[in-house]
């Protein structure tokens, strides 16, 4: 991977006392978030708060207000991490064997009774480990889809909100520890630096960089609130919107949904790049960004004057997932709306492979089940065991193929 020469955008980052950087555009603010001196900006490394750092000086370059803790424009957290993957982190005083990770926050003040809180993590995978999907020796993460274009589309959006007269607060907070388990914006929530119950709703944007051709976006957390799907789609200019309900996922907005506040979470599908070192700044769709940072703007503005966003609880989708003993060694299309699971990636020397199956292959049958949607795949996966053999269907170019699978 190339190196990026970061120039001026490393003032802040080694602690020069002079002007903070000029107002970024989103590639030069990916660029840098995304680069190999950043490592992958694990949280609690120096890295990680050399990119808070950055990202402190756009928010203080276009006029934002410091809302961390003390004035300033961080929140800190100190945890130590957990050895158990089932067990829940706990914060805690600093000391031997904890991480410290850095919230950085800024705020809109129009002295509004209500706040909008707009957010995205900044935090990856650092040099792969527990997460990273890479075989290998370790490598930087650079994470650029995840999520430094969601940085990138927050600050955008921020920047237009600040040159425009608009009644409502807005609270822009970029998190830390969320590879790690939502922990910045799980304690945000717990120790949060404005009231949350001024807050009308949350927009979460995690992975917003790789729009396709169809300009396909998912929106998660429609049913958190009765005027969602109402004013997604009167604000939408053009995207085919996949709707989902559920206000429980694997980003931040889940923090807030527990809060009873509704939320919405942006995502443009995942691909083979995903927690890999290949996750570069060169792969991502600006113009997409570009798109989505308006569609956004969009939505904020027509629901500037509404009074507080009426909250509902959703089902969590999350808790009737089948558990599962083997996988197929596939990255499925999150954002497919037919019928089956489409690949979108396939992982080396796994099942999916040694079978033969391709990327774009549409699976309609796993044993003796169907496969109609993620849902019954997983459930068709959850009746293997690591060692069964059977076959498996799948559509390619309109044609049905059949092949002989092992877990």
């Amino acid at each position: 991977m190339k190196k990026i020469v970061l120039g001026v955008f490393f003032i802040l980052a080694f602690g020069c006392k002079t002007e903070a950087p000029k107002i970024a555009s989103m590639e030069e603010e990916v660029k840098v978030l995304a680069s190999d001196e950043f490592k992958g900006r694990e949280t609690g490394t120096e890295e990680e708060l050399k990119a808070a750092e950055y990202i402190m000086g756009q928010m203080a370059e276009m006029g934002l207000e410091p809302k961390g803790n003390a004035g300033t424009y961080y929140q800190t957290f100190t945890f130590k991490p957990k050895k158990d993957p089932h067990q829940q982190v706990g914060f805690q005083e600093a000391g031997d064997s904890t991480i410290t990770g850095t919230n950085v926050i800024g705020f809109i003040n129009n002295k509004s009774l209500n706040t909008v809180v707009i957010g995205a993590h900044y935090d990856h995978l650092g040099l792969g480990g527990e997460g990273s999907l890479h075989r290998g020796e370790p490598e930087v993460h650079n994470g650029a889809d995840d999520n430094a274009s969601g940085v990138a589309v927050l600050l955008d959006l921020a920047n237009k909100i600040k040159e425009t007269k608009l009644s409502t607060n807005y609270l822009f907070i970029t998190f830390s520890g969320e590879e790690m388990g939502l922990l910045g914006s799980n304690f945000y929530t717990k120790n949060p630096t404005l009231n949350l119950g001024e807050v009308s709703y949350m927009l979460n944007l995690d992975m917003v960089g790789r729009l396709r051709e169809d300009k396909t976006l998912s929106v998660s957390g429609t049913g958190t609130s009765p005027i969602w799907p109402q004013v997604l789609n009167a604000s939408n200019p053009g995207f085919k919107l996949v709707l989902k309900e559920s206000g429980v996922g694997p980003s931040d907005h889940t923090s807030f949904y527990l809060q009873d506040i509704p939320v919405l979470h942006f995502f443009t599908g995942q691909h083979e790049d995903y927690h890999k070192p290949t996750d570069d700044a060169e792969k991502l769709n600006y113009e997409g960004m570009r798109l989505i940072s308006m569609y956004l703007f969009s939505l904020v503005q027509e629901l500037d004057d509404d009074k507080k966003l009426a909250f509902r609880k959703t089902k969590n989708e999350s808790e009737e997932v089948p558990r599962f003993k083997v996988t197929l060694g596939v990255i499925p299309d999150y954002l497919f709306d037919g019928k089956g699971m489409r690949i979108d990636g396939i992982s080396e020397d796994r099942p999916a492979q040694k079978a033969g199956l391709e990327k774009g292959d549409i699976v309609v049958q796993l044993g003796d089940s169907t496969v109609v949607n993620m849902m019954s795949y997983m459930r068709a996966l959850s009746a293997f065991e690591p060692g069964d053999t059977t076959t498996v269907r799948v559509l390619r170019k309109g044609e049905t193929l059949k092949a002989p699978i092992t877990f």
